[in-house]
Formats: C-alpha cells, sequence, structure tokens
C-alpha cells in the first residue's frame, strides 16, 4: 500500500469516527467503492466485520440501483433496511463510492440521513474513487491480507 493510500484510509477513518461520535445513534459506519472494497471504517469495527458491512452495503446499493433503472425512478438518494435491532443506511459517497452506517433500531432517521448526507457534501470529492483497474495478468496472483 502506497504512503498516499494508507493516508487517504486514516482520513477516512477519522471523518467516519467523527461521524459516529457526533450522532450517538450511529453503531459504525464504513466508507466502499462501488464494487465493495472497504476504504475506511469507524474505530469499534474490526477490519473483517468492516468488509463484511462494505460487501453487504454495496449488494444493496447495486439491487436499490438496479431497481431504480428497471422501474424508471432515477438515480438511488439513499437505501434504507429496517431490521429488528438496527438500521442499514446506505448513500452515494462521491464518485464510485458510497457511505453506510449501522444505527440503533430507535434512531431518529431523519437525523441520521442528514447527518450522513452533511459529511457527505462536506467532503465531496475527497470521498470519490476511482474503478478497479484490472489485468489479465493479475488473474492467478493471489491477495495479500
Amino acid at each position: 500500500m502506497t504512503q498516499h493510500a494508507q493516508a487517504s484510509n486514516t482520513d477516512a477513518d477519522w471523518l467516519l469516527e467523527d461521524l459516529v461520535q457526533r450522532v450517538a445513534e450511529i453503531r459504525h459506519a464504513v466508507l466502499l467503492s462501488a464494487d465493495g472494497l472497504l476504504i475506511g471504517r469507524s474505530e469499534a469495527l474490526n477490519r473483517g466485520d468492516a468488509e463484511h458491512l462494505a460487501a453487504v452495503a454495496s449488494g444493496f446499493q447495486s439491487l436499490a440501483r438496479g431497481a431504480g433503472r428497471h422501474f424508471g425512478a432515477g438515480e438511488i438518494r439513499q437505501t434504507v433496511i429496517e431490521m429488528d435491532t438496527a438500521f442499514l443506511f446506505v448513500t452515494a459517497a462521491g464518485q464510485g463510492a458510497c457511505l453506510a452506517v449501522f444505527a440503533e433500531a430507535d434512531s431518529d432517521i431523519g437525523l441520521v440521513a442528514f447527518e450522513m448526507n452533511l459529511l457527505v457534501q462536506r467532503v465531496g470529492n475527497n470521498l470519490a474513487t476511482t474503478a478497479r483497474a484490472t489485468r489479465a495478468d493479475d488473474a492467478d496472483v493471489p491477495v495479500s491480507r
């Protein structure tokens, strides 16, 4: 990983932790690429769980985009899943990135959505990612963790 990539992840982690600290109802926050790669995470979320949440959020956002496209409903602004004890929110965060948060079931969902969008607007293009470039010779190269 390059020094620039490490700095970017640290910046994203700091922004996400700030969001979690400012909005008491938010348990966890992750920043992910559109294809589900973890870019940043809040402190209380270990890397494995953060990667899992990023993958889930990416799939969820993809399904919502597909539904919007199929039914002519336009671009996805935000997607929400309500569970027994939590909400999962996913919103676009710049070109090729998404912000996902896990919030308490008794959350003020308007406040959570507002704070997420405020963060995205505040840092805008700094959250954008470039699509992964793949090469044919990368297919057999194992990924190190």
